[in-house]
């Protein structure tokens, strides 16, 4: 099984990086589209490789009820779908919300497949979030405003054993501390779901990983398109720089 792959942008033949971006829960692939058109007229950035996927559950990928939307499912389609891309370019992973999860994840257990990972709005909860009263009645709001958006989706077992398997496991801050390899966060001044108190820590427990705050909520919006391409421009570079050596 594999992700279906909404968008693949390649201008030259051999591009000096590829990104991967993957959207969050309650939503699809279309959460970059904004992106994506600003993206198309930036010519700095035409050694960048583009893909998006869908995924499982969500936009058109498989979603049938024999799934469990685990992290191992997730990943292991994704892993068909980078395969599939027949990559020989380093490989950059970006990630929104529940999809910051999924990236993480993939990197951790796929080390040698991935050069960054780039966290748009990440959600940094801990084992002490997990414990205090306050946190269980925001889980509860963000499943009140996504119900009141879209009541069915309230209903979908892609929505709910999404929420269950992969935002609320407690490993989940473990792993990303753990990380390896460089990675930014980016997130906004007035978002209300990632937890942005934890961050200090979280950098202080992690060296590779450094964070820029910008003016803004939780989506992909126009105040975080630029940190996002300022670091695609920063991994050209350096292929550039390795190239000639």
């Amino acid at each position: 099984m594999e992700l279906y792959k909404a968008y693949d942008r390649k201008v030259v033949d051999k591009p000096r990086v590829t990104v991967v971006m993957i959207h969050g829960i309650a939503s699809d692939s279309t959460t970059y589209n904004a992106l994506l058109e600003v993206l198309e007229q930036r010519e700095d950035l035409n050694d960048c490789r583009v893909v998006t996927f869908d995924l499982l559950g969500s936009g058109k990928s498989p979603c049938d009820d024999a799934l469990e939307y685990t992290y191992e499912e997730q990943l292991e389609a994704l892993h068909n779908g980078v395969l599939k891309l027949e990559l020989d370019s380093p490989l950059i992973l970006v990630g929104h919300s529940l999809g910051t999860f999924i990236v993480t994840r993939y990197a951790s257990v796929y080390p040698e497949e991935v050069s960054r990972l780039v966290l748009v709005s990440p959600p940094v909860y801990t084992s002490d979030d997990f414990d205090n009263p306050l946190f269980a009645l925001g889980i509860e709001g963000f499943r009140k405003s996504v119900g009141e958006r879209d009541p069915e989706l309230l209903k979908q077992k892609a929505f709910n054993n999404s929420m269950k398997n992969i935002v609320l496991d407690r490993g989940n801050y473990e792993v990303l501390a753990g990380l390896k390899l460089p990675t930014r966060l980016i997130y906004g001044d007035e978002d209300p779901i990632i937890a942005s108190y934890n961050i200090p820590e979280l950098l202080q427990a992690n060296p590779r990983i450094t964070a820029v705050e910008v003016h803004g909520k939780h989506g992909v919006s126009k105040d975080k398109f630029e940190e996002i391409f300022k670091i695609l421009k920063e991994d050209v570079k350096l292929t550039k720089k390795e190239s000639k050596k």
